[in-house]
């Protein structure tokens, strides 16, 4: 009980939960559960029924799709404070889960039962505008990354990657085969990118890190500008 209490009161700290009225808060505690993912750890599968609404408390869920070739392809990040809008989208039509989701980090995610997240979505504002503002953003960053598959070849996105997902000092902890599998590609392609990014000093590599060097080079090369 001290658990779901705790985790409760962690769910009310997120923005879309604050204004949930006394019963919504009641609704809410129910049949709350709570998943810890480890890092890599596969959340959820293809084909796997929903249970709830998955948000992250803290850490990072990549959902992607594998291709015929059993290569994977990232389709967009689900960070602390969202929601999956693919299992929404499985719990108010009884469908399946279309992709897997996988820990990109030691991950901390609340589970609200299906019967629970329809109700609160009837009757709170706040999961209603969470609900909303998931969809739209899953909307955007969809089509941008149907852009850019549309718009460029690896080597842009690649650079794009980098220039998007790096922290402020220009650092991103990573390794090829992950860069791989976030642009639906291999690892000997990324490899070879990654060369390539060295020798134009765009970018250094350490073991697990890539680091900007170059932020001016990287931006000319995600825009395809010579």
């Amino acid at each position: 009980m001290a658990g779901i209490v705790s985790l409760l009161d962690e769910l009310l700290r997120v923005p879309a939960f604050q204004t949930l009225s006394p019963e919504g808060r009641v609704l809410l505690g129910r049949g709350l559960e709570r998943a810890d993912c480890a890092r890599s750890a596969l959340v959820l599968h293809k084909g796997q029924p929903v249970s709830g609404a998955y948000l992250v408390l803290s850490g990072r869920l990549r959902v992607f799709a594998l291709t015929p070739g059993g290569i994977e392809a990232t389709l967009y990040f689900i960070d602390s404070g969202e929601t999956c809008v693919l299992a929404l989208n499985c719990l108010f039509n009884d469908l399946l889960y279309p992709a897997w989701v996988q820990s990109e980090t030691d991950t901390v995610v609340a589970v609200i039962p299906g019967p629970v997240y329809r109700r609160l979505f009837e009757r709170e504002a706040g999961v209603q505008d969470l609900t909303v503002r998931t969809l739209s953003t899953l909307v955007f960053r969809l089509m941008s990354e149907l852009e850019l598959v549309h718009s460029s070849h690896h080597r842009q996105r690649l650079a794009n990657f980098l220039l998007v997902h790096a922290a402020s000092d220009g650092t991103l902890a990573t390794t090829q085969q992950r860069l791989a599998h976030h642009l639906g590609t291999t690892r000997e392609v990324i490899a070879r990118l990654m060369r390539e990014f060295v020798s134009e000093g765009c970018v250094e590599t350490r073991r697990g890190v890539v680091a900007i060097r170059d932020l001016f080079g990287l931006r000319r090369i995600a825009t395809g500008d010579r």
